[in-house]
């Protein structure tokens, strides 16, 4: 259990079957209403006999209020704690049975809930998850909440996860998208059945929930189980429309500044990010930001790998991330080096940062890293348990389904042109800090090449 679309149909099921144009080199979609609102997506592959299966639904730690971090994160591990029919003991052994494992993931803008299993194990998969999902026990809160109190520990004694969630609150300041997915121990702490139940009630709606599935499935069948189910596990409360789907709150624009965050450690390393504001997940220029990513240091051709790690030596991990969301997004690189190394990492990371705004890439880097983007994402889509994945996010999130061909042509499209407009966002001056380390003083003189934090 882990912390970390098309444009929708009419309700009903008058039209329940709507096929997504496929093109050869991928399998068909389809995507119904059900009458109480939940919307069902699923994409057949004939040539394998599994089936990746869950439920998307629109809460996050960024729909959450400071008084709320963490509920949704809690509210995920409660799933697991027994529902309607089954005992959280039986619904661990019911998945055993079927030699499937049960999982769960928050987010910052979504929580699932899924599992990959045989195709005739399917029905009774589905049976339990939507139970788990609609009809929670809320057993063992106690227990369960001191499961997450450790989860929260265990986060702060390693430096690499303090660092990124360090970079969030460093970049997005008292916005929720700056706040650890995770939540804060002291709310946790104080979660009760009472304020579970509600937000549960208030959130895990038919109609702001997204089941997906892809794999050895027929989509009439998936529709006929999830409107029983539906049906039977709602308790009659009316549907409706599928309606807007929640998400955080647009930022403020005195939000976004320039921040210097350090927690210190006794560590080994001083783990270090740097990251600013991005685009967000509807954003076109989304494709030409995953080829820029692969020219700067998402890949081990990228420069920073090549400067930072293979000629210098000054790192093992160094490399460059994004993260898309409704309203913006998050840009950034990470690396981890040792004291010795501080200095010379971050003015040589500065000087690629200086050079990549106004040379984001040649040709030869640029046609390499353009085939990165579709390699890595052709066999990422081999996988039930990716195509799944994307489905349900893209409907969630309001994106189109578009085959590979197209997705393809999008990111051949990526010019240098459209590098040199995205690389401003990594500009060395612009980017808020965070680290984790033994010392303050060398963390902030290793800084001093990007310039003060804004008052």
């Amino acid at each position: 259990m882990a912390a970390h679309a098309a444009p929708r149909p009419d309700t009903g099921l008058a039209e329940k079957v709507v096929p997504v144009t496929a093109s050869p080199t991928m399998t068909e979609h389809h995507i119904s209403t059900l009458p109480c609102g939940l919307r069902v997506i699923s994409e057949r592959m004939p040539t394998v006999r599994s089936v990746a299966l869950g439920f998307w639904i629109a809460t996050g730690s960024a729909m959450e209020s400071d008084e709320q971090a963490g509920i949704s994160h809690l509210l995920e591990h409660m799933l697991f704690r027994g529902c309607a029919s089954h005992t959280s003991r039986e619904i661990d052994e019911i998945f055993d049975a079927m030699g499937a494992e049960c999982n769960a993931e928050t987010d910052r803008e979504y929580t699932s809930l899924y599992t990959r299993v045989l195709d005739r194990h399917m029905d009774r998969a589905l049976s339990v998850l939507s139970e788990m999902v609609w009809q929670p026990r809320f057993e063992d809160l106690a227990a369960e909440r001191e499961v997450v109190l450790e989860e929260i520990a265990m986060y702060e004694d390693d430096p690499q996860d303090l660092v990124f969630d360090a970079l969030g609150q460093a970049v997005f300041g008292s916005h929720p998208l700056g706040r650890a997915v995770i939540g804060k121990a002291e709310v946790v702490a104080a979660i009760d059945e009472g304020r579970l139940r509600a937000f549960h009630s208030e959130r895990y709606k038919p109609e702001q929930m997204v089941l997906a599935a892809a794999g050895s499935v027929d989509h009439d069948a998936l529709v006929g189980l999830a409107e029983r189910a539906c049906d039977e596990l709602w308790d009659g409360r009316p549907g409706g429309q599928a309606s807007a789907v929640p998400s955080a709150p647009p930022l403020a624009p005195d939000t976004l500044k320039r921040r210097i965050s350090f927690l210190r450690k006794d560590t080994e390393q001083y783990h270090v990010c740097l990251g600013g504001p991005g685009i967000s997940r509807h954003d076109e220029r989304r494709y030409a930001l995953r080829v820029l990513e692969g020219v700067l240091g998402a890949s081990a051709s990228s420069r920073l790998f090549q400067e930072v790690r293979e000629r210098r030596g000054l790192a093992y991990s160094v490399f460059s991330f994004s993260n898309l969301h409704a309203h913006t997004g998050e840009v950034g690189l990470y690396v981890g080096t040792r004291p010795e190394n501080l200095c010379e990492a971050m003015a040589t990371i500065s000087e690629q940062l200086e050079r990549f705004v106004s040379e984001p890439a040649d040709e030869r880097e640029l046609a390499r890293s353009r085939e990165n983007v579709k390699g890595r994402l052709g066999l990422a889509l081999e996988s039930t348990s990716a195509r799944m994945s994307r489905l349900a996010s893209s409907v969630l999130g309001e994106l189109p389904i578009i085959s590979m061909d197209e997705i393809m042509d999008k990111v051949d499209g990526v010019k240098a042109s459209d590098l040199l407009e995205l690389a401003p966002l990594f500009s060395a001056n612009a980017l808020s800090a965070a680290g984790v380390g033994p010392d303050r003083g060398a963390f902030d003189a290793a800084l001093s090449v990007l310039g003060p934090e804004d008052a």
